[in-house]
């Protein structure tokens, strides 16, 4: 990437950030999936300076128990230390460990990003809590009478709040499953826990119709009915689901690719689905301004399921840049329109946006 990274460090010039790096990734013959995510997560920064706080307090690095966390917080850190301001990395490391940890991405066939990002994201918390459990048990005694509550433990057996780590201080938001019964008008609510949310998508549409579509009210009625504990018997019932608690990083994942009952396969659905550079989200329960702002999309290119490419497009300190493994160019802001998809069912663009990052601007839920 030498003349394609001069390229930009000159397109930059004097803007060029203070201490940020502009790093490709190589690509290992059918790594794109993982390269985009990886990239998406560099430019999550509270998230990647979290991460590199954690890697720094940890005693030794080199002697620390390898898994994904060390093997992406080693990645980071080999790109944010480096003295060129841009040139091409290997995430051998990483990728090796990936595979060796999951089977699913050992083949060299065509991979899900959005399916890697979870996968990646799971763990990331279940080693931090893992590592939480260890560091505790390690330092106190229990007697038998003693409990474990979600990583939390307490000398008398109460249940402390469950551990906050790094993924679910940035990620992590709160949805509620309302249920009424329209007997007796009881509302039920349950809570569950987010780290990104799927929407299903329609022609010529938004994310914030596609918003509006996931918390809209459903009937449950005819063999769908609903128990209603009140009544002891099965009712019609209305169900909503509603963010209640944002997260400060909202990760969006559009079902791009759906199952065709007459094709027996999974067909892409190249729908244009207009995203904003500013989300505002209106139907959360706690917090109806939860403002947000469009740092990085990973977009998948062709026309099938089965095969194509990743490739991502990150913002940074004010600048749109496009990540295409080795390659790294800025574009301009308007150049994101065109990952939004086609207008027509058939189209020759076939570069669609598929998870989309936006960064809460205002987090008024710690004020």
């Amino acid at each position: 990437m030498g003349a394609a990274g001069s390229k930009l460090e000159k397109a930059l010039g004097d803007q060029f950030p203070e201490g940020e790096r502009y790093f490709g990734l190589e690509n290992f013959g059918n790594t794109c999936y993982c390269n985009s995510v990886l990239q998406a997560l560099y430019f999550c920064v509270p998230f990647r300076e979290q991460l590199l706080e954690y890697y720094a307090n940890v005693k030794n690095p080199a002697d620390a128990e390898e898994n994904l966390l060390t093997c992406l917080a080693d990645l980071f850190l080999l790109i944010s230390s480096q003295k060129k301001k841009t040139g091409v990395i290997a995430p051998k490391r990483f990728v090796q460990r990936l595979k060796k940890q999951n089977e699913v991405f050992r083949s060299f066939m065509h991979q899900d990003a959005h399916e890697l990002l979870n996968y990646l994201l799971n763990e990331l918390a279940d080693i931090l809590e893992k590592e939480d459990r260890v560091a505790k048990s390690d330092q106190e005694t229990y007697s038998p009478s003693e409990k474990v509550a979600n990583g939390r433990i307490t000398s008398n057996g109460s249940r402390k709040e469950p551990l906050v780590t790094l993924v679910h201080k940035n990620f992590q938001g709160t949805l509620t499953n309302e249920t009424r019964c329209l007997c007796c008008e009881t509302v039920t609510a349950r809570d569950e826990t987010f780290l990104d949310l799927s929407l299903d998508i329609e022609q010529n549409s938004s994310i914030t119709s596609c918003l509006k579509n996931f918390s809209s009210t459903e009937t449950l009625n005819a063999e769908d009915k609903f128990f209603c504990d009140k009544c002891c018997s099965l009712q019609e019932a209305q169900k909503r689901m509603k963010i209640k608690r944002p997260p400060h990083v909202l990760v969006i994942h559009l079902k791009r690719f759906k199952y065709i009952e007459q094709l027996n396969r999974d067909k892409k659905l190249s729908y244009r689905v207009v995203f904003p550079l500013e989300l505002k989200l209106s139907n959360t329960i706690e917090d109806a301004d939860a403002e947000y702002s469009l740092f990085a999309v990973v977009v998948h290119v062709g026309s099938g399921p089965n095969h194509g490419h990743y490739v991502s497009v990150v913002k940074s300190h004010n600048h749109w840049l496009f990540f295409d493994d080795e390659n790294v160019e800025m574009i301009d802001e308007s150049a994101i329109q065109t990952f939004f998809g086609s207008a027509q069912e058939y189209s020759s663009n076939t570069d669609h946006g598929y998870i989309l990052f936006y960064e809460r601007l205002v987090d008024s839920s710690t004020s």
